[in-house]
């Protein structure tokens, strides 16, 4: 593949590359590496599964790929994560991760997972972080994790700390890349400023859209139908899905046909299959798409109905999800163990 495509693969579907050139100057490197990071707090959900995708296209266009598991992170995040549940959360988040990226058509081979754990204790880490925070106001550290690390009743300290140890993962694991959702960007922007004063490079970052909820507006951890959980039955993904909010010709608002764009048809793409919605002759009769641009030219004028739309849609996330769901499953015992009050099951 030559340098070109590998840079079109990398930055299609994202909203952002901070940036374009030295993105070329990676590409020039052997063996190049992109990261991105996971705090263990809450079940996997949908959205994970469309950021997940995308390691695809940096495996293809031939990076090594690392997944870190930010337990100690999810410490610091105290009011998403109790402490004494974080190892088996983490646990949870190895496997699911596994099986999206198997479910994305990635060799698991070129992916490493990694507990911050693992090295974030370590002397060194924790200096080069104390170094970067003496560059940076509170102000700012505050402002950099203000999207990320819930605070509702005023951000605790632990949450100043939180956008230092991120930046700080960056050296520490060694990485070209760090790939990330916009809600990041301020704090890798931070970090683009501060690294150099200890001596490192600006880390090139990735951004990719948070998709909303399917409810419209946000996804939301306390409205269950606002996303597709990765334990959901059938049932459930065709309840929320048939369901969810998708006025016909609107694509602006419309987190369904987002992850139609940014999951399913990626991955129906690089396997090569196609997006098929069964309906009757007197409605157009069955159609299938191989592209997402055909799909939606046809939702917007009306061709395609917004529940015919939805009935494609769930039968691809019901296939993209079981495998997850049933390999989850099969782990009751560390699933009761890590959301003991949550799930019921």
């Amino acid at each position: 593949m030559d340098k070109q495509r590998r840079k079109e693969l990398i930055s299609r579907l994202t909203e952002e590359v901070v940036t374009e050139d030295e993105l070329e100057d990676i590409l020039d490197k052997k063996n190049p590496v992109a990261y991105i990071g996971y705090a263990p707090t809450g079940l996997p959900h949908i959205g994970h599964f469309a950021t997940l995708r995308k390691v695809a296209d940096f495996v293809n266009s031939g990076f090594k790929f690392k997944v870190l598991i930010a337990d100690v992170h999810a410490e610091l995040d105290v009011e998403k994560t109790p402490q004494d549940l974080v190892n088996a959360r983490s646990e949870i988040y190895e496997e699911a991760i596994k099986e999206m990226l198997k479910q994305s058509g990635v060799d698991l081979t070129d992916v490493e997972l990694v507990r911050g754990s693992s090295y974030q204790h370590e002397k060194s880490y924790q200096k080069g972080y104390m170094h970067l925070m003496e560059n940076a106001t509170v102000n700012r550290a505050e402002r950099a994790s203000s999207e990320v690390v819930r605070h509702e009743d005023g951000m605790k300290a632990s949450g100043i700390l939180y956008p230092f140890m991120q930046i700080m993962d960056c050296v520490a694991l060694d990485v070209d890349i760090a790939y990330a959702g916009t809600d990041q960007r301020r704090i890798y922007m931070l970090g683009r400023e501060t690294l150099p004063s200890i001596g490192e490079e600006k880390i090139t970052t990735v951004l990719y859209p948070l998709l909303g909820g399917l409810q419209g507006g946000k996804m939301s951890a306390s409205d269950p139908k606002s996303k597709i959980g990765i334990l959901d039955s059938d049932k459930d993904i065709e309840e929320k899905v048939m369901d969810a909010y998708c006025p016909q010709g609107n694509v602006e608002d419309n987190s369904l046909l987002g992850y139609v764009k940014y999951l399913m048809f990626p991955i129906i793409e690089d396997q090569d299959m196609t997006f098929d919605i069964k309906r009757p002759e007197k409605y157009g009769g069955n159609v299938s798409y191989s592209g997402y641009d055909d799909l939606k030219e046809d939702f917007m004028s009306g061709e395609l109905h917004p529940q015919d739309l939805k009935k494609g849609a769930c039968e691809v996330m019901k296939n993209l999800i079981g495998p997850i769901r049933d390999n989850l499953l099969g782990k009751r015992d560390l699933l009761k163990k890590a959301y003991p009050d949550e799930l019921n099951i």
